[in-house]
């Protein structure tokens, strides 16, 4: 019996409670339930703010029990540089979606990074060729070094490139995953140089011009966008999704935040091109790849639902071991 109260969760305790194969394996639990129709549309807010944005994602899970889950984050992508800060923070309020009792506070830091790169491992284990062994790294951030974990542990990897703006990002990037992975990993001054000679390219940046078009793709390649979540973020050109098959996270969001949005403004497609949502492809409802030669891409606008399968394996695991501090916010 759980104990009464709220509990909260420090970014460290949810390290500690959550790992990526975890992560992966909820968050394809939730791609598939939202393919099979069993869940609500999540829904999405977003307010802009000078320097940067705020957006509020909210859905309702029915794992073992239903649980609903809210998560406003901050996105400001200078804060390391000005002032010593994250670029996300924010978080994730876990509720009883029976009840609607609060379970949970936590951080979203650390959720938001692994459930990002989940949905990026799950799309690359349906999407992307069997025998796929190289990949490109567009930004060396926190997020690039969990998307290249995640693309790796459903496509083990011979080679990476990583490439970043600041060349001593991508060094350092470079030297820290080659000694974790074990595998060759280079520095590439030119994405596009890159991403020809590799069967994986997974773009992680805050761009707001293209950083990939149509020509720096080779044939069979699978592209995740992960960057693009706010309309006026874009990482690939209307070029490169208009001649690839398009497989987004959830259709009506990147239709309106993700890279999906520049191509549809731009007259490149039609929301009727886009060949499925990936929960679709999961649940086998859709097919995903037809051939080795076809490129796809996966438009990932970040889904709710990934937020409340990651949370609740965070609550559970923290009820099991005693982790965190309960509080009783009604009084």
């Amino acid at each position: 019996m759980e104990i009464p109260g709220t509990l909260l969760l420090t970014r460290r305790d949810i390290a500690e409670l959550l790992d990526l194969d975890a992560c992966i394996a909820a968050v394809e639990q939730a791609f598939r339930l939202h393919g099979e129709g069993e869940t609500d549309p999540p829904g999405v807010l977003g307010v802009h703010v000078d320097g940067g944005g705020f957006h509020i994602k909210a859905g309702v899970l029915h794992l073992e029990r239903p649980y609903f889950a809210a998560k406003t984050n901050a996105n400001f992508p200078q804060n390391p540089q000005r002032f010593g800060l994250p670029t996300i923070q924010g978080v994730i309020v876990l509720a009883d979606a029976e009840r609607g009792t609060p379970l949970a506070l936590m951080d979203s830091g650390e959720i938001t990074a692994l459930r990002t790169a989940a949905a990026t491992a799950v799309a690359a284990k349906y999407l992307a060729r069997k025998d796929a062994r190289t990949a490109t790294i567009v930004g060396c951030g926190v997020q690039g070094r969990v998307q290249l974990r995640a693309v790796h542990r459903v496509r083990p990897l011979a080679r990476a490139w990583v490439c970043d703006v600041d060349a001593s990002h991508a060094e350092r990037f470079a030297s820290e995953m080659r000694t974790e992975l074990g595998i060759e990993i280079g520095v590439a001054g030119d994405v596009g140089a890159a991403s020809r000679t590799s069967d994986i390219v997974v773009t992680c940046t805050p761009a707001r011009r293209p950083v990939l078009d149509a020509g720096d793709v080779r044939p069979g390649t699978f592209v995740a966008a992960v960057g693009a979540d706010h309309p006026e973020k874009q990482e690939l050109t209307p070029a490169l999704l208009a001649g690839s098959r398009v497989v987004v996270d959830i259709l009506e969001q990147a239709a309106t935040i993700g890279d999906l949005h520049h191509a549809l403004a731009s007259g490149a497609m039609s929301r009727a091109d886009v060949a499925a949502e990936l929960g679709e492809v999961v649940a086998g409802r859709k097919p995903g790849r037809s051939h080795a030669e076809e490129v796809i891409v996966f438009d990932s606008t970040g889904m709710a639902l990934q937020d409340v399968a990651a949370a609740a394996v965070v609550y559970e695991r923290a009820v099991q071991r005693r982790r965190g501090t309960r509080v009783r916010l009604a009084e």
